[in-house]
């Protein structure tokens, strides 16, 4: 099978899926987001959205959206840190895009008192701000491996009864034409079906409107990043499947075909630029001892080069003509 729905297999089966069965956040779970790593992210995420929302006019009403939202967590952060701008809480409709119940009902009780809502993507309305963090690098991915004038697409089967990837026929991929111009034999370039139309759901309602994405990946794909977690560890991907958190790497490159302008950067200079180094100093004058090691652990951990500033980006996008979202004003890419 295609290593796209090998990966759909054992996240999203409705028994034996890895979300269907198992919390994944935190230490009980596999692997521990930002949000959950200090409240600064989702607070700096919400004044960024509610900015961009007042330099575009503060349209009313509007729709304040996370896909993908875990334990409600960034958005219960972003929300706190926006109750005083004026007329964002009065003019939002709070929408919530998740579809496990075990995860809806913890979202609920994060977000108790800001009536949030559910649905599904489509039904969504503009004008959109919206946040999706690591959400992109769950959607199952195919792999091409470069051979020749074509590619030779990876996929998973049996050898000796143990799954393991092996290649397809040589063919042409339309979709990856312009790769061979710089790619060379033997080099696998991913990407990820379910993209272009999550993306054009959401640019079409940013009438005006923000998307922010953050993610760990890079500006074009290139190379094998399919990995699993289990227990905050690497694991063979194919050893235990529905029993590991399977991801790869954003194509961020890919996500900026969208209709619309967009601007990346990393997390690190992201966050810096939204002024975390002032909150987190802010936070610090009221922690001693252990309080305030977790602290500052956190904050270089979202932000160092070491730690998640540099692998993980950013990317903003919003309508051509709009004012470039706070934070990203010195952005490596952009085009507005």
């Amino acid at each position: 099978m295609r290593l796209s729905d090998y990966m759909a297999e054992c996240l999203l089966h409705p028994v034996h899926g890895y979300y269907t069965t198992r919390p994944p956040f935190g230490t009980e779970g596999d692997f521990t987001t930002a949000p959950e790593i200090s409240q600064m992210f989702g607070e700096l995420l919400g004044l960024c959205l509610a900015q961009a929302w007042l330099d575009q006019g503060a349209p009313t009403p509007f729709t304040l959206a996370e896909i993908g939202p875990g334990r409600g967590t960034l958005m219960a952060d972003a929300l706190r840190a926006t109750r005083g701008v004026p007329g964002f809480h009065q003019a939002m409709r709070l929408r919530l895009v998740e579809a496990s119940p075990r995860l809806r009902a913890l979202q609920a009780q994060a977000l108790a008192g800001y009536a949030p809502e559910w649905c599904a993507l489509a039904d969504l309305q503009g004008p959109l701000y919206l946040i999706a963090n690591e959400f992109f690098d769950a959607l199952p991915i195919r792999q091409f491996l470069r051979s020749g004038p074509a590619w030779r697409e990876r996929m998973v089967g049996l050898v000796d009864g143990r799954l393991t990837l092996g290649l397809g026929p040589q063919l042409p991929v339309a979709e990856l034409t312009h790769r061979l111009a710089d790619t060379t034999e033997g080099q696998i370039v991913e990407t990820c079906p379910q993209a272009p139309g999550i993306l054009a759901e959401i640019t079409a309602k940013l009438t005006p409107g923000l998307a922010l994405i953050l993610d760990y990946g890079g500006w074009r794909s290139l190379g094998d990043t399919f990995q699993a977690l289990r227990h905050h560890a690497p694991t063979d991907p194919f050893a235990a499947p529905g029993e590991a958190d399977l991801t790869a790497h954003v194509d961020f490159q890919a996500l900026s075909l969208a209709p619309c302008a967009y601007a990346y950067t990393t997390q690190g200079a992201l966050l810096a630029a939204l002024g975390i180094a002032q909150r987190s100093q802010r936070l610090a004058k009221s922690l001693s001892g252990a309080a305030l090691e977790n602290h500052l652990a956190a904050t270089h951990r979202l932000t160092a080069p070491s730690e998640m500033g540099t692998l993980f980006k950013a990317l903003a996008l919003f309508p051509h003509g709009a004012h470039l979202p706070p934070g990203f004003a010195d952005a490596r890419f952009a085009h507005a």
